[in-house]
Parts: C-alpha cells; structure tokens; sequence
C-alpha cells in the first residue's frame, strides 16, 4: 500500500517568519512525505529578511517562499488539506476560511521573533529560538503514526505538540 501524501498549512497573521520557516523546515524534513504550505490573513507580502537568513543558516530551503494571503489556499481548485497549524495567536483567535478538505487543526503558538528589537544579534537569536521550537514541533509532528492513530487520539496529539517548549500558550498559563 502507498503511503498517502499530506498537505500541511501554516498559518499568522502576517505570513513573514514563522509560518514561512515552518513551510521550509516540513518541505526539507517531510520531503516525499508531506507537502508544505504557509498563508497569512494580513500578508507582509514579503518574507522578513531575518527569517530568510535563519532558514539558509539550518540549511532548509528558501526557493519558492513567499507572503501570501490565505485566500489563495481556500479556493475550490487548492490543494485539499489534512492539517492546518496556527502558528500566532492572532490568527488562531481569526475566523478561518472553509479549507479545502476539512483539516484538522491545532494552535501551535509561539512568540513573533520579528517584534523582538534591540542589538542584531538579539534579533538574530529571537529568530534562531523561533526556528528552533517550530522545528523541534514539526519532527514530533512527523514521527506520529498518522495513519494508525484515530481521529481523536490524533487531535490530542496535535494539540499536545502545540503545548511544547516555547509555546505562547504554556506561558500564558505559567
């Protein structure tokens, strides 16, 4: 039996670091086994420069990585998804579009490194943490037994992931 293909959105508000360096990090770890999108509601409509450096840094891949609107991925003839991750807080508190394929979903907050101000390697490190966290969620993500795992018990895990190292929500509730 082949083994099926997942789409996996990445979603802030300004689509400009950390849901551009979650695409690049799934479509280099992932590669052959999920495909990699990302989309804001409010687009930058350019990639922060600092992301772009952070993501050549670890060695993931910068072509194609663009800010986009998340309209252009809740069309009728977009690709259908099988999960959607909220990578801010902003955008999991928005009301999404209907996606195509009905994603599960699950808010994996984690701070906005392009907020961080101060000397360069301050921001450089903000940048190389948020890269860090979204990295270490998405090697979880990819070693769950998807295909084995009930819808429920998958949601849970989803959503256990997002609690990780770093999360907005976990500070929150410190």
């Amino acid at each position: 039996m082949i083994d099926p293909v997942f789409n996996v959105l990445f979603l802030c508000t300004g689509n400009s670091a950390r849901s551009i360096m979650a695409e690049s990090i799934l479509r280099k770890l992932g590669a052959g086994r999920f495909n990699a999108f990302s989309a804001g509601s409010h687009p930058k409509g350019t990639v922060n420069p600092l992301a772009l450096t952070t993501i050549q840094a670890f060695g993931c891949p910068i072509e194609g990585l663009r800010s986009k609107n998340w309209a252009e991925i809740a069309t009728p003839d977009a690709p259908q998804l099988d999960f959607a991750f909220t990578l801010c807080d902003d955008a999991a508190g928005e009301t999404c579009p209907a996606w195509p394929g009905q994603p599960m979903t699950a808010h994996w907050g984690i701070e906005d490194p392009a907020v961080v101000t101060g000397t360069n390697i301050e921001k450089e490190r903000a940048f190389a943490q948020a890269f860090h966290y979204v990295r270490n969620r998405i090697t979880v993500f990819i070693a769950l037994p998807i295909r084995s795992l009930d819808k429920l018990s998958l949601i849970a895990r989803l959503r256990e992931i997002g609690k990780m190292e770093g999360s907005t929500h976990a500070r929150e509730k410190a």
